[in-house]
Order: structure tokens, then sequence, then C-alpha cells
């Protein structure tokens, strides 16, 4: 169940129901949680043991079991067996939960031989988080609505490094959309990402930061010493409170630098 992260991300607009409206280009990235699951009759109930060292909310509020119950309510499926290994953190603004959830609705439907649909799959994971659907084909989509309506483009950040710093500040989503303020946006996303990755900084923007890194300086500081450190492009992925930067070369020095944070780094390939 792999991670995401946004490039760019505007809020456009308020609905009369409270969700706000974006447009943002989401990129699978390859940093992943591992679900195993097994049929076990001999259960009366689902069991998850959840692995690693990301701090996760409840349990009974797992999205892995909310997707499950999901199938539940219209199809008959046995006692399972769930092992989730996370690697992911969570509260970072890369939708581990979310991609926990789809990629749970498509093993289960495969595990237990469940006659639905890709459309009617999709419909169900919706249900559970505008960007579950995104991970359901796990390719660069260019997201607007709440963040559900998404068209597959062709985008490739292949032979560039990735630098995922997520510091141990948790930012509410609630929080971080309840601070921000909408806005039209003044330059076509897409039109500005068709632009060599050096011009991004001047053009491509979370509108999130504003307030993010007002209340929380130390994602500012973190976004400010990527590009110390050389990034062509760097920016807070989501509403926080993970930030990357992207790099023509490997930065083996960006552990020590973070050292008080969780710190990944991947080369980014392209998209088959």
């Amino acid at each position: 169940a792999n991670a995401k992260i946004n490039l760019g991300l505007q809020i456009t607009g308020k609905r009369s129901d409270g969700y706000h409206l974006l447009e943002s280009l989401f990129i699978p990235i390859p940093l992943n949680d591992i679900i195993e699951i097994t049929i076990n009759e001999e259960l009366n109930q689902d069991e998850i043991q959840i692995l690693g060292n990301v701090e996760t909310g409840p349990t009974e509020d797992n999205l892995v079991l909310r997707a499950i119950n999901k199938l539940r309510e219209s199809h008959d499926i046995p006692p399972l067996q769930i092992s989730l290994l996370k690697q992911i953190p969570s509260g970072a603004g890369m939708g581990g939960g979310s991609s926990d959830a789809t990629h749970t609705l498509k093993a289960v439907r495969e595990l237990c031989h469940l006659n639905i649909s890709d459309s009617e799959l999709e419909t169900i994971a919706l249900s559970l988080g505008a960007d579950c659907p995104f991970f359901y084909h796990a390719r660069p989509a260019y997201a607007t609505g709440i963040g559900n309506e998404l068209t597959q483009i062709d985008f490739d950040l292949a032979g560039l490094n990735l630098v995922l710093v997520k510091p141990r500040i948790h930012v509410s989503t609630r929080e971080a959309y309840a601070l921000v303020t909408p806005r039209a946006s003044s330059e076509n996303l897409l039109l500005s990402l068709a632009r060599p990755v050096e011009t991004w900084k001047d053009t491509i923007k979370n509108d999130f930061e504003v307030s993010v890194f007002q209340r929380y300086p130390k994602i500012a500081a973190i976004k400010q010493t990527l590009y110390d450190m050389g990034a062509v492009y760097a920016s807070m992925s989501g509403s926080g409170s993970s930030v990357f930067g992207l790099f023509s070369n490997r930065q083996p020095e960006a552990e020590e630098i973070f050292r008080d944070c969780f710190v990944s780094e991947m080369r980014l390939r392209a998209f088959s």
C-alpha cells in the first residue's frame, strides 16, 4: 500500500456542506505499508496486528478494519487475520491510511472471490475517504473537486531523488482546513508543472503552508533546509507535516541533518 505526495495544492473554494474544493497533482511514491490478510475460520471476529514504529490511532478506528466492515455490509466474508506493517508515517499528508483502506478492499475482493466490479469497489473506497480512489490505480492523477475527481495523466519524475522528512509533529487535517483561506487559482497547475522543475519553486504552491508554517515554524525550517541542501523543488505534502525535496543526486547526509525526524530517501522511476 503505497504513499503519495502532492505537487501543488490549491484550495480553490468551499462547498455549502463545508467540504473544500482543491486542485493538486497526486504522485505515488515507493514508500509502502505492507498488508497481509488470511482467512481464519477459527476466529469469532477479525483480528489485526499492527507492526512498525508508526503511531496509529485506536485499533477499532483503523481504516483496514473499516474497509472490511464496509464490504461486509453487502457480502458474506469469513473472519480474517490481518497483519499491517506500518512504514508510512501517520499525520503526514501522504495518504497512508487511505492507501491501506483501498488496498485492503482489493485484497479482500480477490481473497474471498467477491463479485464486485472495479467501479463498485472505487465507489466503496470513496465512502472511506476522498483520496482513497486514487490509490486504486496508484498512477499520477490530477485531482479536483474535494480530491475525488481524478484524471490520470502522463507525468514523470524519473531520475530525480526524493528526500522525505516527517518531524514529530501531527498536523490535524481539520485544523489545517479551518485555517486556510480558499482562493481562485492564479495559474493553471498543469501548465506550471509542464515547465522545467527548476521553475516550480516560484509557481507551484501548497496553500496549507502559510498557516501551518506560522503555527509550526519547524516545518518551515525543514523546507528551507532542503533548499539549502540543493533541492530543485521542496514542498509540504498535503496538509503536512511531511516535507519533501526533489534532488538531482542522492543526499546521504539527510538522516544526520534531520536526525530527530523520520527520513526516507528514494530514487523515482518511470511509471510502467
